[in-house]
């Protein structure tokens, strides 16, 4: 006999989902929608990831997305007395984001205008996660405007966007690839 999978339980059949804490809500609703593009990024993060042979980027990546998944679950939730503990999230996962960001562009010359994105599949990938990041960051923005948000998770996306771009830039740089300037035609 066959045993019923725990992975769907037909409670989303009618588009509403619970958020953490029991309240349903329709699947569009602005929560949904952040921690869906969150969810989104992680994905993108987790395939540049496994594009890259870099050990302290992989594992730096590694602990963003750890970090994403703790603000998933904080976007996720709508409860004061939530029936799990939340995840710690505070200044220093943005701090982590600006060591790093200013540890790569160290190490990379000064850029004198805007690039054109690609040259390779893993710079390319930076590229997506960055503007995945972007959007995730103006969902989240749009649901502070009606909801208590933690204005730590909205600076961290802000400034995981940069790091993306800084990584795509160091991830050409140790792959030896010369990234193209966009020079507008005026």
């Amino acid at each position: 006999m066959v045993s019923k999978s725990n992975i769907y339980t037909g409670g989303g059949d009618k588009g509403e989902t619970s958020l953490l804490g029991g309240k349903r809500v329709p699947k569009f609703h602005r929560k949904i929608q952040a921690y869906g593009s969150v969810d989104e990024l992680m994905a993108h993060t987790a395939m540049l990831r496994d594009m890259l042979e870099d050990a302290p980027i992989k594992a730096d990546l590694l602990t963003i997305l750890d970090i994403m998944m703790a603000t998933a679950s904080i976007l996720a939730s709508d409860c004061e007395d939530c029936p799990v503990t939340l995840p710690p999230f505070g200044a220093a996962e943005v701090l982590f984001l600006e060591s790093r960001i200013d540890e790569m562009d160290a190490s990379l010359k000064p850029l004198t205008s805007f690039l054109i994105p690609g040259g390779h599949p893993a710079v390319s990938q930076a590229h997506v996660a960055r503007t995945v990041c972007r959007r995730t960051e103006r969902e989240i923005s749009q649901l502070a405007r009606e909801v208590p948000t933690d204005e730590e998770i909205i600076r961290f996306y802000n400034r995981l966007s940069d790091y993306f771009f800084v990584l795509s830039r160091k991830i050409a740089h140790l792959l030896g690839i010369e990234q193209k300037p966009w020079n507008p035609k005026l």
